[in-house]
């Protein structure tokens, strides 16, 4: 995972204006600023609303219906999200959470000391192999405490 610029209205303004002729440029644009900037800044708001002629309603209302877009820029150099839907909840997603999150010394949406964010997103699409988490967008199937501290090791080499 590369590291994500600065948020720059400038630089913004030009991915937007390269997407917006997509069908359904909305979605796209966000994932874009956020894979650029590690998060979507509520200035790009408006820029998408104008950029697409519709309301900043509309664009806010995607961007905080989607859990996995950031508003705000990530805390940690790495990030962890771990699925919490059902199937995974079976699979006993939540004892083993319960254990990554005290080992990690933080809680939902926070920072470890060693500077990995953590956050609870719901299904990742690997509902067959649960538990599963992201490592710096890279998926993790059956997951246990053991896994993620490997995939953890990896990513920090």
């Amino acid at each position: 995972m590369a590291s994500p610029e600065p948020w720059n209205a400038t630089r913004a303004a030009g991915i937007v204006a390269e997407l917006q002729s997509l069908e359904g440029a909305t979605l796209p644009i966000l994932h874009a600023l956020q894979e650029t900037f590690g998060y979507v800044d509520a200035q790009a708001v408006p820029m998408i609303a104008d950029a697409l002629n519709l309301s900043r309603a509309e664009v806010h209302g995607c961007l905080t219906f989607y859990h996995d877009f950031r508003r705000e820029p990530p805390a940690g150099r790495h990030h962890v999200k771990l699925c919490r839907a059902e199937a995974c909840q079976a699979m006993g997603s939540d004892r083993l959470h319960g254990e990554i999150l005290s080992r990690m010394g933080c809680d939902w949406h926070g920072t470890s000391a060693d500077g990995v964010t953590v956050e609870p997103v719901y299904c990742l699409g690997l509902c067959a192999n649960g538990p599963a988490a992201l490592v710096d967008d890279e998926p993790l199937a059956r997951l246990s405490a053991e896994s993620l501290d490997a995939a953890l090791k990896e990513a920090r080499a």
